[in-house]
């Protein structure tokens, strides 16, 4: 399935100077970046959101240097790593024919992430690449390169043909929810809960994207509230292909629906869409093997205000120390920011969703704990595993590759 509004993520990173901002206003026709002959004009990774030519709608992100020093400029350079597990294909632009150290170590952290990048020789107006060094650096890395000029606008053409041909293969196409588990005509129940983490007037995005599946696989959506679902079962001659509820609602669910009627959660749809579905299969029994003082890190996928009763922050690690009998420690990394402490001081993962972010991003987020053998889950996963609605809640899924 081809997701239309999955905005292509394009980086540019490389030293101060070599103008990159530059490269951004060109591709955009627009002047988006501040451009100075400033080294460190960028301090930040700012994101623009455009419409490209031949690329569609596409977010630009404008790095700070790779070479920056400094206490801010060690900074700085962090923000600008962690801004490559956000994109979809890295332009590293160099200048000078400069191409040492640093450069080599981002081009070797894009290739452990499988990130595809382009070669970006910039400002060929005030020198030309050299065509010898060039056709190393093609060698060594098989990838495409390209002198070019942000001042004159020259090769722009050939930059859009080549962002193009790297685009990711599976960009766009994510995995079904559910809808090829179904047939035309089946019944599809969805537990929507109205809370005080619902949004006021209107649905959280997993739960319109279920809606929209099912219509788009010619299903039919019932959609309500869990207080009706006992009198909708009772009443209705309606023997549901699917159920999905809210996972915290599993509890009370699971003793509503009969047992040979498929329940899974929302957030279990989407870690089979976005996550790493094997790996959460994998990792979400160990915890039963938590232990007293373990740290569990949370990790959210978008920035979003804290109530009493947030899901990641108060009632997962609630349950986790009530269903273990262990004393646990936990840490919450939001947004996209990195975890506050080394991956490995860590007993288990347990990630959002993901409905926010890109499946790149959010397998870039895990990839550090799936490197380090830590066990990862998913809030759904985890939820049903405490709740005793583990193997339901998945079977359905159990076959995916």
């Amino acid at each position: 399935m081809t997701n239309s509004t999955v905005r292509l993520h394009i980086g540019l990173f490389g030293r101060r100077n070599t103008g990159k901002s530059s490269v951004i206003n060109c591709l955009t026709g627009q002047n988006l970046s501040i451009v100075s002959d400033i080294p460190g004009t960028t301090t930040d990774p700012v994101k623009k959101a455009v419409e490209i030519p031949g690329l569609g709608s596409v977010v630009l992100i404008d790095t700070a240097g790779i070479d920056d020093v400094g206490t801010l400029g060690t900074q700085r350079v962090n923000k600008t790593l962690q801004a490559i597990k956000q994109v979809d294909i890295a332009v590293v632009v160099f200048s000078e024919n400069h191409f040492a150290k640093e450069e080599r170590a981002l081009v070797s952290r894009l290739q452990e992430l499988q990130i595809p990048f382009i070669l970006l020789h910039n400002k060929s107006d005030e020198q030309a690449a050299d065509s010898a060094a060039a056709g190393e650096l093609i060698e060594r890395y098989k990838v495409d390169f390209l002198d070019f000029s942000a001042k004159t606008g020259e090769n722009i053409e050939t930059l859009l043909l080549l962002l193009q041909k790297n685009i990711p293969e599976n960009f766009g196409k994510q995995a079904t929810l559910f809808g090829d588990r179904l047939k035309i005509g089946d019944w599809v129940l969805l537990i929507t809960p109205i809370d005080s983490e619902a949004p006021a007037g209107r649905m959280i995005l997993p739960q319109v994207q279920a809606i929209r599946e099912a219509l788009d696989y010619n299903c039919i959506a019932v959609v309500l509230k869990e207080t009706e679902v006992e009198d909708f079962m009772r009443r209705s001659n309606i023997t549901p292909a699917l159920v999905i509820t809210d996972s915290q609602l599993f509890g009370k669910i699971d003793g509503l629906i009969a047992p040979e009627i498929p329940l899974t959660s929302f957030s279990i749809l989407l870690a089979r869409q976005k996550g790493d579905f094997e790996a959460y299969l994998k990792g979400t029994p160990h915890i039963d093997k938590l232990q007293n003082g373990d740290r569990i890190l949370i990790m959210e996928s978008c920035s979003h205000h804290s109530t009493c009763d947030d899901i990641g922050r108060v009632k997962i690690p609630r349950w986790l120390c009530e269903y273990t009998g262990r004393q646990l420690e936990f840490d919450v990394a939001p947004g996209l920011a990195e975890p506050p402490r080394p991956i490995n001081e860590y007993a288990l993962v347990v990630q959002c969703g993901g409905c926010m972010i890109t499946r790149r991003q959010l397998h870039n987020r895990l990839q550090a704990a799936i490197n380090a053998n830590i066990p990862i889950t998913n809030y759904g996963m985890a939820i049903a595993y405490i709740k005793g609605s583990w193997h339901r809640s998945v079977e359905l899924f159990r076959d995916i590759q």
